[in-house]
């Protein structure tokens, strides 16, 4: 039954290889928009709550080519950037093809 309601929700959850990490707040919205589009793609992510936690804020920084915005996304290690990066990329049609590749 899950299988047929991902075809219709068109989730392909068995296409989605990349490792895929997030950092993130529990009460950030654009966390909460990243995780969503993440979701209906059917990626498993390792999520990296960071909520006042500097030191996590600083390994995500050195990560991220300096940046400490969250959230920040990373595909088989190399940053994407955050919420706006992430849509941006499903818009060109180019996230599919990420996540597709294995880690």
């Amino acid at each position: 039954m899950l299988n047929t309601l991902n075809s219709l929700l068109g989730r392909h959850p068995e296409q989605m290889k990349a490792n895929v990490e997030i950092y993130t707040w529990q009460t950030c919205p654009f966390c909460m928009r990243a995780k969503l589009l993440l979701w209906w793609k059917g990626v498993d992510f390792i999520e990296h709550k960071i909520d006042g936690d500097e030191v996590a804020r600083s390994t995500m920084a050195d990560r991220a080519n300096g940046k400490r915005s969250v959230p920040q996304i990373f595909i088989n290690a190399q940053p994407i950037g955050g919420c706006d990066d992430i849509y941006a990329l499903d818009r060109q049609g180019q996230l599919n093809v990420l996540l597709t590749q294995p880690a």
